[in-house]
């Protein structure tokens, strides 16, 4: 497994090993979970490192799991290796789906560039042209080279994954919310009407899905999702429930006004909610965890690496995606509020 020790990788391996799978781990620090049995073999692999790479596959492996396959390099390093790899199963992301006008992930901040899919979105919609120059394209372009190779490759299974969510998190959604409450924060606001829906995966679904392609190899493209899609007022709601607070929402119609205010890591105007059909009929998929049931250890999680540190130390990759601003910007917040509060802020 490439990637182990990532907040995928800790499940996945986990998962694997407890089905009988003798597994060996390889990550950039060649680290360990202390949850994993003690079978698991742990090793050091720089990813790029074409013969590093060859070296840990040894003289071959049953199935080959990636979960940091991002380009097209990484989809040859697999193809070079296909004499030695039975099968394999690979992370893509949904942010490769495109509406059938063409708008995406990447056209969200145009005008009139927020995608409207099908509800729900299936495997079979449109996916943005594959390049590499934007992660939606660089996805696209890994999945082109891996179903293109044929025979060139191994069996492989991409799954393609909503928002990600659980422990070990480097850019956790629920930490907008789950920080307002440890600041003490009575109040926020949510663009959109607060009817965001952006399809979530628990790390230890995206395992059970890792683990039933394992024992089922084939040629495949599978969403990955939660068995619900909450909106993200209620995943707000939920997140006071597991802290015990009860926070006021103010609602906005339409996108963020005044500089992002209201804006949050789930915003977009039209639901993505992936279509789990094909996933239950070829590999009798079904969820470990719904979201709101598998939400007090996320928040957990990040209330302990929260504790004595500054969010911004804690959480470096959250700061460099969304910017510490546009997160907790709650002086521009509170004025924004005062005004909603005598009439003069409305959208």
């Amino acid at each position: 497994m490439i990637g182990a020790t990532g907040q995928i990788g800790r499940a996945a391996v986990r998962a694997l090993a407890e089905d009988g799978w003798e597994v060996c781990a390889a990550s950039r620090g060649g680290g360990r979970d202390g949850r994993w049995p003690a079978e698991v073999r742990a090793a050091p692999l720089a990813r790029e490192d074409d013969a590093a790479l060859a070296a840990v596959v040894g003289d071959g492996c049953e199935v080959l799991v990636d979960l940091v396959a991002f380009e097209r390099s990484h989809a040859r390093q697999l193809a070079g290796l296909a004499d030695r790899i039975g099968s394999a199963v690979v992370i893509s992301s949904a942010a490769v789906y495109e509406d059938d006008r063409g708008r995406g992930s990447d056209t969200q901040g145009e005008p009139d560039g927020a995608p409207r899919y099908p509800v729900p979105l299936p495997e079979s919609q449109r996916t943005v042209e594959p390049g590499d120059t934007t992660y939606a394209r660089r996805k696209a372009l890994l999945e082109r080279e891996l179903l293109a190779a044929g025979g060139g490759a191994p069996p492989v299974t991409l799954l393609r994954a909503g928002a990600v969510h659980g422990p070990y998190s480097r850019t956790p959604r629920e930490l907008y919310f789950v920080k307002r409450l440890v600041d003490g924060r009575r109040r926020r606001v949510l663009a959109f009407g607060g009817l965001s829906r952006f399809h979530p995966v628990h790390v230890s679904n995206l395992a059970e899905l890792i683990r039933l392609a394992a024992r089922k190899p084939g040629v495949r493209v599978l969403n990955a999702g939660d068995p619900q899609a909450p909106t993200v007022a209620e995943i707000g709601a939920a997140i006071d429930a597991v802290m015990g607070r009860e926070t006021e929402t103010v609602l906005v119609d339409g996108a963020p006004p005044d500089g992002g205010i209201g804006d949050h890591p789930w915003a977009i105007e039209h639901p993505a909610v992936l279509d789990m059909t094909a996933a239950e009929r070829e590999l009798g998929y079904r969820p470990v965890t719904g979201y709101v049931e598998s939400l007090p250890a996320t928040v957990e999680d990040l209330t302990r690496r929260l504790h004595g540190r500054s969010w911004e130390e804690s959480f470096p990759e959250m700061v460099a995606s969304y910017g510490a601003d546009a997160l907790f910007g709650y002086a521009a917040e509170d004025a924004w509020l005062e005004r909603y509060d005598r009439g003069g802020a409305t959208g």
